[in-house]
């Protein structure tokens, strides 16, 4: 059942950053302890039901299918939840009820031996409407669905708009017509956009229930991984990790709104292909110094540094809202009188953390005065485990090799160049760390120009995936890559296995087979 309510520089400062998400998404499986939260939320949302399950009946659901039994929490509340069971399709087919499938709603007809995921039901806090939850729940019920090896998934819907298009139009028309997006109905619509078709046309399926038409739909999402032996169950690490390139063009801009707009454009695109991560470019911003112009270069980049707060507090709602791990390129940050050149990492559950770039350009030094960090990180996500270097840094092979040693899978290194030997130099040290460090690189530069902006009125990019190299890999070392100077995305997908097979199995094994008798890395700087 689905919901309707549808150098002589200072070091940097110890203190705390302010800026912080509201948010702590986590997606994690339901416990006996959340059933408050849980009756709360369908007390709200499921009124002509009588409200929640019982608290026996949601002892039940945990205790025979605890996996099927999702929840996402914000701070430690939870605001979402969706219940499922597997059925044997054949025992039921397109001709059962809501009643008959669920019983009593003590997932009594739960069968560990099915074919099927069944979908009971999926409920959003109203509060928390806007924020995509419902698509994380079915992204997560997919995922089940595809460990657990089974065929589809099948839930059970009101079509809640219909009740307005009932003397003008048949059910079977007005479907139709949520399919080509000529109507929007608040359930449909949204099963549809989650990759499900209407199976069955269905009267009386929920009963008679008062304030509802008594149509609903039957929908069904077919697992094409469906094969006829067993695999992992959901929870493990992904396998297949999915990126997006930012290749912005920069150009003037009014202000930090519209400069959000074009940000938010490109978010919201990319992550509609459910990738995992999307990296802007370094100095992304810097569409807004043009309001600086009178000023001198040092002076623009601290006012231009004013506005880094404010960003970081959006991209860090883009990164939850659109369900995606944002590397934010890279922007100045003006702390106790230094001027840093640092990269966010916005995670989709409402974290957030910093790299500085370490090692400044002769460039950046001069116009800028920009001072380099001191630490170096790898930072732990949803999808693997990834390092962020800013441009100048991926041309030191001790940074990336160090990243590796703590477990590394992908290197993101935002750059900014203005021509093509800079880029040049980004692009074949990346390729390097990939081969040598036995990883995936993605780089992403900006294209266009700001015309009168000082030491940024030029850019040269041509944004891409790399390889290591070997038979697994591409032959050229270039998962994707983009069109020079021109704006645009990438996506590809990185399998973390090969990877792995990599590291044990390769043509030449870089990382097992250094001569750790005759050298080490060592960092030697202590925070």
């Amino acid at each position: 059942m689905i919901s309707t309510n549808g150098s002589g520089s200072k070091k940097p400062s110890k203190r705390k950053k302010k800026i912080q998400s509201e948010h702590r998404i986590v997606m994690r499986g339901l416990t006996l302890d959340d059933y408050a939260d849980v009756k709360e939320i369908m007390d709200i949302v499921f009124p002509e039901f009588d409200g929640a399950w019982k608290k026996n009946q949601f002892v039940s659901q945990i205790t025979k299918f605890p996996e099927g039994q999702i929840c996402i929490e914000d701070n430690g509340k939870v605001v979402g939840a969706a219940i499922s069971q597997i059925v044997k399709w054949s025992d039921y087919g397109d001709n059962h009820t809501y009643e008959e499938i669920v019983g009593k709603g003590d997932l009594k007809n739960h069968n560990e031996n099915g074919d099927s995921l069944y979908g009971v039901d999926i409920f959003v806090h109203p509060e928390y409407r806007g924020l995509r939850l419902g698509r994380r729940l079915y992204d997560a019920r997919k995922e089940l669905c595809e460990k657990l090896n089974l065929e589809r998934i099948i839930v059970g819907a009101w079509m809640p708009g219909y009740e307005n298009y009932e003397d003008s139009m048949t059910p079977a028309q007005y479907i139709e017509k949520v399919r080509d997006k000529e109507i929007y109905d608040t359930v449909l619509s949204f099963q549809l956009a989650n990759g499900f078709h209407v199976r069955k046309l269905k009267r009386g399926y929920f009963g008679h229930t008062k304030g509802f038409s008594s149509y609903a739909v039957l929908l069904e999402w077919l697992n094409i991984y469906y094969e006829k032996e067993e695999i992992a169950l959901i929870g493990g690490q992904k396998t297949v990790v999915r990126v997006g390139v930012v290749q912005m063009q920069m150009r003037p801009v009014a202000g930090i709104e519209e400069l959000m707009h074009q940000v938010e454009f490109f978010v919201d695109t990319v992550a509609g292909y459910n990738v995992d991560f999307v990296l802007f470019p370094e100095f992304f911003n810097a569409s807004l110094l043009a309001r600086y112009n009178d000023r001198s270069p040092s002076d623009a980049m601290r006012a231009l540094s004013s506005h880094t707060e404010s960003i970081i507090e959006k991209m860090a709602e883009f990164a939850v809202s659109y369900n995606v791990n944002i590397i934010s390129g890279s922007m100045p940050e003006y702390r106790d009188n230094t001027l840093h050149n640092v990269s966010y990492l916005c995670r989709r559950d409402g974290t957030y953390e910093e790299q500085y770039k370490l090692h400044i350009t002769p460039d950046e030094d001069f116009y800028w005065g920009v001072k380099g960090g001191y630490n170096l990180s790898v930072f732990t996500t949803d999808a693997c485990k990834i390092g962020i270097l800013i441009c100048f840094d991926v041309e030191f092979p001790e940074l990336p090799r160090f990243l590796a040693e703590q477990g590394m899978d992908i290197l993101f290194v935002p750059f900014y160049t203005d021509t093509k030997n800079g880029y040049n130099r980004v692009r074949h040290c990346a390729m390097a760390r990939a081969i040598e460090n036995e990883c995936y690189v993605v780089i992403s530069g900006s294209v266009g120009a700001l015309p009168h902006v000082e030491n940024m009125d030029i850019q040269y990019a041509q944004s891409a995936v790399f390889t290591p190299s070997d038979f697994a890999f591409p032959h050229d070392c270039v998962a994707a890559e983009s069109v020079p100077n021109t704006e645009m995305t990438l996506i590809a997908d990185l399998d973390l296995d090969l990877l792995k097979e990599l590291r044990k199995k390769g043509s030449v094994r870089n990382l097992s087979n250094r001569r750790k008798d005759l050298y080490e890395l060592k960092w030697i700087y202590e925070s």
